[in-house]
């Protein structure tokens, strides 16, 4: 079983070294010894959320804090070609489901898009709180998984913003029904950001289509079946991983 991954203070887990004592305390610790209920001898990792992973045998555990001696240290560079998920706001929760399922298929960035169809519409305090919803959403997801980095959570943006993050893209890629161009065949870039759009339950409308693709953005599909807006993202991001990642 892998062992349970924690983020630890950044500046600690910089430090880290093999043979040394790190501290785990604040939430983390307290999830640590009171929810998980590590055990002296166990294992476990401690990352910054930025790339550095440590392997650790616990010590000593308080329902509030853990340490551990440091096993191992790994550092996880960024990769070259970011993946980079625009997920229109969706009702039902669908697209806190989208990034979770995003976070643990390897994207690097989620975007929340503000469509012209999104039902949900973030203002004013609403917006801070989603947003920081969608970040707690995406690093619970990064622990789950054991990932190293966690994701950037950008704040939501609507057309005009959005036009010009494809204009500064690598590759911007619109997952949309009507396209011809299976997103299995489209030639990837070996570095830059590839972003991936997806629209509201209601879908993307013809002009922000329109919009998009006069930035450069390439419209593709997936396949024969039309899926939600909480698995869109993720699937095409199973598709994109497994060609360049999953090796």
């Amino acid at each position: 079983m892998t062992h349970q991954l924690f983020l630890g203070e950044p500046t600690s887990v910089a430090a880290a070294v093999e043979g040394a004592s790190l501290l785990l305390d604040g939430d983390e610790g307290r999830h640590a010894g009171a929810v998980v209920r590590l055990r002296v001898g166990e294992r476990y990792f401690v990352a910054d959320g930025a790339g550095r992973r440590v392997l650790l045998e616990a010590t000593d555990v308080d329902r509030s804090w853990v340490r551990g001696t440091v096993l191992a240290v790994t550092d996880e560079p960024a990769p070259p070609t970011r993946f980079v998920l625009v997920q229109a706001l969706a009702k039902g929760d669908r697209d806190e489901q989208a990034i979770e399922a995003a976070t643990e298929l390897g994207v690097d960035e989620v975007v929340p898009w503000q469509a012209e169809r999104s039902v949900v519409v973030w203002r004013g305090e609403r917006a801070a709180k989603s947003l920081a919803k969608w970040a707690a959403v995406v690093t619970r997801a990064t622990k789950q998984s054991r990932r190293s980095r966690v994701p950037v959570t950008s704040p939501a943006v609507g057309l005009a913003p959005l036009v010009a993050r494809v204009g500064e893209s690598a590759l911007a890629l619109v997952l949309h029904e009507d396209a011809t161009e299976p997103l299995a065949s489209v030639e990837l870039p070996t570095q830059g950001d590839v972003l991936l759009v997806v629209g509201p339950e209601g879908g993307i409308t013809d002009r922000e289509v329109e919009a998009l693709r006069t930035a450069g953005a390439r419209p593709v599909r997936l396949g024969s079946t039309i899926l939600r807006a909480s698995s869109a993202g993720p699937a095409a991001l199973a598709v994109l991983s497994a060609r360049t990642r999953w090796r």
